[in-house]
């Protein structure tokens, strides 16, 4: 029997399980809860906090403190340094790091055999087997697929300890008939040297059949630049006919949409987003025509939520959990998981769009916002402006950020918008600007109100630099490539003034 059946039969064997955490997922979360709580009772953590007496939601809420990483860190050094039986039954001798955009230190993030083949293979299957059941007679597995991951290899400590990014863990433990389809191979996919990196999977794949492609939209076009740059195409479908599938997550890709368009004009190109991150695999798109994530209810991770009007960090008072969310409404997302992450605050907000099933977008971090005149702008605010007036404009978008500028004489001040575009001098960008901000007055009151008169907000300021202003950013504060991103808000002028500065002493043309 060819690979490709075997495969689609396999995977389309996951949709009842899928079908269950859909339309149970309140039962679901219950039974990871009691799963969790009982794995872990005999730990250090679960001594601590009285696993064994926990039955119900309330029970654990009410015997468990909120955490965070400075919180857990003391017993997460516990494990690095070899100790046994203390967040998760056992040794955890795998360490993720993160790419550190809540904090300005990088984490270590245990990662156990369970958290990896329960959680993030779980996912990444769940997804394929909706994808196979929403477009039939898909033949993914008769062609390679390209994964963009991190740029950390593994690294061995003592006591049998390991630290790398997520996706190297995940590339160094994938099954044989996974490992056989993938591209390239696992000396380029796991070399530290982003930009040599980078140089090598382009050149070793452009020869390949590539039906599949996963990673973060921003790296996902600067790969494609490169490919075409060697190639001397036009576009990616002309190096891979084939390709018919893009995985994306870590960050919107609304606002880099355009861009994709003019790299993949193939109408039989589909887009499908996953939310995975070092804490866990938590989302993915499951309908076709919608970019809201289903939350996996039944892959070892129990859900609390925040509303973040009521956010105090680990001193917050109002969690909730999943039978008590309503959309509409920001919340701080709380996690649970076979990992030994306990009631940890991850830093992301979503926001639910349906809850019959659960559905959700992420709408951005709990410390990445501006508020310094009252406006309280979210980065899904400026996304979706910017992603709005890129897609009327035909603008093609690099990277942007966003910070508050003040006029001391005034008292006042405004935003400031760093922009990376591809297209620059074939653009109006007065007309594009207005657009940015009439949407920011639609999508967020507050704003339109701050700005009424321009008393309490002056007009918004628009830069444009490079793209490789942003690429010089990242590498030196050495998060250049794999899932590490740009901020893209700050409540300080820190990062734009970074910006600007080596904008304006590089002898280029803008």
């Amino acid at each position: 029997m060819p690979f490709n059946a075997v495969f689609s039969h396999i995977i389309k064997r996951r949709l009842p399980r899928i079908e269950n955490y859909t339309s149970s997922p309140i039962s679901c979360q219950l039974d990871v809860l009691l799963t969790l709580v009982q794995r872990a009772k005999q730990t250090e953590f679960g001594k601590t906090y009285h696993f064994s007496k926990i039955k119900s939601f309330n029970d654990f809420k009410e015997k468990v403190p909120l955490s965070n990483y400075d919180t857990l860190f003391p017993l997460i050094k516990k494990q690095i340094n070899g100790e046994k039986d203390i967040l998760w039954p056992g040794s955890t001798t795998w360490f993720a790091k993160s790419s550190g955009t809540t904090t300005k230190t990088e984490k270590l993030l245990p990662i156990t055999t369970d958290s990896l083949y329960e959680n993030h293979y779980a996912g990444g299957k769940d997804l394929l087997a909706l994808y196979y059941k929403n477009y039939e007679k898909r033949k993914l597995y008769n062609a390679k697929h390209l994964i963009i991951g991190g740029s950390t290899q593994i690294n061995a400590q003592a006591n049998n300890t390991s630290i790398g990014d997520l996706s190297a863990f995940i590339v160094e433990n994938l099954p044989w008939w996974t490992e056989i389809r993938r591209t390239p191979k696992r000396e380029i996919a796991l070399m530290d040297n982003w930009e040599e990196k980078l140089d090598k999977m382009s050149r070793a794949t452009v020869g390949d059949n590539i039906c599949i492609i996963a990673g973060m939209p921003s790296w996902t076009l600067v790969l494609f630049e490169k490919v075409l740059e060697i190639t001397g195409k036009k576009n990616i479908h002309e190096v891979w006919p084939n390709l018919e599938l893009y995985i994306h997550g870590g960050m919107n890709i609304e606002p880099y949409k355009e861009r994709f368009k003019k790299l993949l004009p193939n109408s039989k190109m589909n887009y499908v987003q996953s939310y995975n991150s070092s804490e866990g695999y938590f989302g993915l798109q499951d309908l076709k025509d919608s970019n809201d994530m289903l939350l996996l209810t039944d892959a070892q991770i129990l859900y609390e939520f925040i509303p973040m009007e009521e956010f105090d960090g680990i001193h917050s008072q109002n969690v909730v959990g999943l039978k008590d969310v309503k959309t509409g409404i920001e919340y701080a997302l709380v996690i649970s998981t076979s990992a030994g992450l306990w009631r940890y605050i991850i830093g992301d907000t979503i926001q639910f769009s349906s809850i019959k099933p659960y559905r959700f977008m992420v709408t951005g971090r709990t410390t990445h916002y501006i508020n310094a005149f009252g406006e309280k702008t979210i980065i899904a605010h400026v996304e979706k402006a910017i992603a709005q007036a890129a897609k009327i404009h035909n603008v093609e978008i690099s990277d942007f950020t966003v910070g508050p500028y003040f006029q001391k004489l005034k008292g006042s001040g405004g935003h400031q918008w760093v922009i990376a575009v591809k297209n620059k001098q074939h653009i109006n960008l007065s007309n594009f600007e207005e657009s940015i901000e009439e949407n920011m007055k639609a999508i967020n009151g507050d704003y339109k109100g701050k700005r009424k008169g321009d008393f309490n907000m002056m007009p918004p300021k628009f830069n444009y630099v490079k793209k490789e202003d942003f690429e010089h950013w990242l590498k030196r504060k050495n998060k250049l490539g794999g899932q590490h991103k740009i901020p893209r808000l700050q409540n300080d002028r820190l990062l734009i003034q970074e910006l600007l500065e080596r904008n304006q002493k590089s002898p280029r043309n803008h």
